[in-house]
């Protein structure tokens, strides 16, 4: 594979081209991957709004009719409701891994085989994430086992 970067002025608009034999899921992801980058997510602590880096997210959670996301030591609540998270961040690391939580497969040190067909992802901050047993198989098959 060959990378070429260009540096360009300050009036030109900037754009990535990607010449490949074959459009596939590690295609897509890179694409949504770089989208993702420039995008972030509004978010709010008591009265106050934020702007938080996707990619600092460890995961979504519903509680009680309400969003929440965690990043490594803090959480924060954003009015989107789970099904609108995972439409906006389908293709990306981001994935359901229950009725409430989404889970970025990138903040995941380990998982591991749980009680009842269950899994359970150990997150990089020590976090652990219940992964219902509807949602193994597609764990599997997007980790490739």
């Amino acid at each position: 594979m060959k990378i070429i970067i260009e540096d360009i002025g300050p009036d030109e608009e900037e754009e990535i081209i990607l010449r490949c034999r074959e459009v596939d899921e590690a295609v897509w992801r890179l694409v949504n991957g770089l989208k993702l980058k420039k995008e972030k997510l509004a978010v709010r602590q008591g009265e106050k709004i934020l702007q938080v880096d996707p990619e600092d997210i460890y995961y979504f959670e519903a509680v009680d009719n309400r969003v929440f996301l965690y990043l490594e030591t803090s959480m924060y609540e954003t009015r989107l409701k789970l099904y609108e998270l995972e439409r906006r961040f389908e293709g990306t690391d981001f994935f359901r891994v229950s009725k409430s939580v989404i889970l970025n497969m990138a903040k995941v040190k380990n998982f591991y085989p749980g009680f009842n067909g269950r899994f359970e992802a150990l997150m990089k901050n020590g976090e652990r994430i219940a992964i219902s047993r509807q949602y193994v198989p597609l764990l599997k098959a997007k980790l490739g086992l």
